[in-house]
């Protein structure tokens, strides 16, 4: 049974993305190629890998076992070439972060920025997920790290703090909404669901981190405008059209220009810390332990 780096890579691919023709695309290959590839690995092994439907392609319960240790043999050589790169030209390697919402609006780009600067030949592959599923990424190597709120649990993972991330609620300084809610300091989540919301795109973590808790109240979100950025939504909410709820980080740096008001949320999800999570530090390549100790700091 002789496997090359290629094919265990190609097979990760096919798996993740589900599809023999997406897995040969995302690893360079032609697809003639790609599919010979895999089916010389089943008949080396005298069993099949994959689940082949209309829809796609599956692993098999041997093709489970093939991805665990292809996963675990390619972060090896990433390591491995991220330590040797350390002596060459520097930090050079390719990292896959999954990322929140707030993380990835407020506080990843300027850090990310000043590490790239100084590490040219670092690639970063960078997606928004919610907390849930990067946990669940990051568990089943399908990401090297991630930032994600600690009000999930992070069991059987390593953990560093990053920033806190607290949620609070957003109207404009003076209006309807303004006068509805009354002049108090603090409100609780559930007597804003009357309002109308500005929020973020479906797809975005957040937007369904705060539809997820409307929902355990027995109450949907009154979308009336839905947005791409903090930002807009701030503009928006300042406007006078509808409320908000954004991180405190937000709702301070749009304050400097907008009229809005910030009232604190009194419901205890709304107290988070942004977590780097990862399986196992020390087993990390160079440039992506360098990376957590560059956002710890």
């Amino acid at each position: 049974m002789r496997f090359d780096l290629v094919d265990l890579q190609l097979f990760v691919h096919v798996v993740e993305e589900g599809s023999l023709t997406a897995g040969a695309a995302r690893s360079h290959l032609a697809l003639a190629s790609a599919s010979a590839r895999v089916r010389g690995m089943e008949d080396a092994l005298g069993m099949a890998l994959l689940l082949r439907g209309r829809r796609g392609v599956a692993a098999t319960p041997a093709g489970q076992t093939l991805l665990h240790h292809a996963r675990l043999v390619l972060q090896q050589m990433d390591k491995l070439r991220g330590d040797l790169g350390e002596f060459a030209h520097g930090l050079k390697g390719q990292l896959r972060l999954l990322c929140n919402t707030s993380a990835l609006s407020e506080f990843l780009p300027e850090a990310l920025g000043t590490f790239l600067d100084r590490h040219p030949n670092l690639t970063i592959d960078l997606e928004e997920r919610l907390s849930y599923d990067i946990v669940k990424g990051v568990s089943e190597g399908l990401a090297d790290m991630g930032i994600v709120s600690d009000s999930v649990d992070l069991r059987g993972l390593q953990t560093f703090l990053f920033r806190p991330d607290r949620l609070v609620a957003i109207a404009a300084a003076d209006g309807v909404h303004h006068r509805a809610i009354g002049s108090a300091d603090t409100v609780d989540f559930a007597s804003l669901l009357g309002h109308d919301f500005i929020g973020l795109a479906d797809d975005s973590a957040l937007q369904q981190y705060l539809a997820l808790h409307a929902a355990r109240l027995g109450r949907p979100l009154k979308m009336r405008v839905r947005l791409r950025s903090f930002d807009a939504v701030c503009r928006m909410v300042a406007s006078g059209v509808g409320i908000g709820v954004v991180p405190q980080a937000a709702a301070r740096r749009c304050q400097q220009t907008m009229a809005l008001r910030s009232i604190t949320l009194l419901d205890p999800w709304s107290v988070r810390n942004l977590t780097i999570c990862v399986r196992q530090f020390s087993e990390l390549p160079l440039y992506a332990r360098q990376l957590i100790e560059h956002l710890k700091a």
